[in-house]
């Protein structure tokens, strides 16, 4: 459940973020006849979201075993490889999101009426499919449907909340803090699931190596124990795992965490040098 929720915690406070800045520039900007356009965005990307959610649960399921594990294997992977590209890209982008969004908004502005509900819903759309297919994975890996939809809505519900309170002046995070912790955890959370991707697909027959186990812990690590639910829950962790699932956990880990960490740690420098410098 603790990796669902740094899923919705993290993706809902993006979306709420960017929402929050558009809100607040519209405002500023004596532009308020404007914000039912955002709010019609978000409201649509909401409704793709939960449409895309309810399609990956009930789609697959008149499929035969074969390829319910190769759609979910193939998913999982995409599924880890998006959670990637989120956290590099917020990374990067936090510097500037604030002035490109308020670029988008006087473009849109300026526009057709539609202009500002598909800011209002590309804005939103991302995280939402990003985070639907995380956690389809997620609930996937653990066979669990609701504890892992109940900690991603809370991580949304605290998102929401923490989004409101600062939109109100009321608590203060250092947001550089927040994103670069929270990335470095789901780094750990998306090579779980990177790695079931992998198991999904040795289980339908696309790769080799089901049998040939890395280790096997059932004996001390029960599956349906409240430790092996923890660890599925939060690592994916299998207490019986494929040589092959097992690489693919490290192959994912240690060289994406290392750019991760790397990455921020050298914005931390830059950013250091450049106040020390004004």
């Amino acid at each position: 459940m603790l990796g669902n929720f740094l899923i919705g915690l993290r993706e809902g406070l993006e979306a709420v973020l960017i929402v929050v800045l558009l809100i607040a520039y519209l405002t500023k900007t004596d532009r308020r006849n404007l914000l039912p356009r955002i709010w019609a965005g978000v409201a649509f990307a909401v409704a793709v979201s939960l449409a895309f959610g309810a399609l990956l649960t009930f789609g697959p399921r008149g499929l035969t075993f074969q390829a319910q594990e190769i759609i979910g294997g193939g998913l999982s992977i995409i599924a880890a490889g998006l959670v990637t590209w989120m956290i590099f890209w917020m990374a990067g982008a936090s510097k500037t999101l604030n002035q490109d969004l308020k670029n988008q908004v006087d473009m849109a502005a300026d526009g057709s009426v539609w202009g500002l509900v598909l800011v209002g819903a590309l804005s939103v759309g991302r995280e939402g499919l990003e985070t639907t297919l995380f956690i389809w994975a997620a609930a996937r890996s653990t066979g669990e449907t609701w504890q892992p939809l109940l900690g991603a809505l809370l991580g949304i519900v605290c998102a929401i909340v923490i989004g409101m309170l600062l939109h109100r002046g009321i608590v203060k995070i250092k947001l550089s803090t927040f994103f670069a912790w929270t990335g470095a955890a789901l780094v750990v959370v998306a090579a779980g699931v990177f790695s079931y991707g992998i198991h999904d697909l040795q289980e339908a027959g696309v790769l080799p190596g089901l049998n040939n186990l890395a280790y096997d812990v059932t004996s001390v690590i029960a599956p349906s124990g409240w430790l092996g639910t923890v660890l599925q829950g939060v690592f994916n962790f299998n207490p019986s795992t494929p040589w092959l699932a097992a690489i693919a956990w490290w192959a994912y880990l240690v060289p994406v965490m290392f750019f991760y960490l790397r990455k921020i740690t050298a914005d931390s420098r830059a950013a250091k040098s450049a106040a020390d410098n004004n």
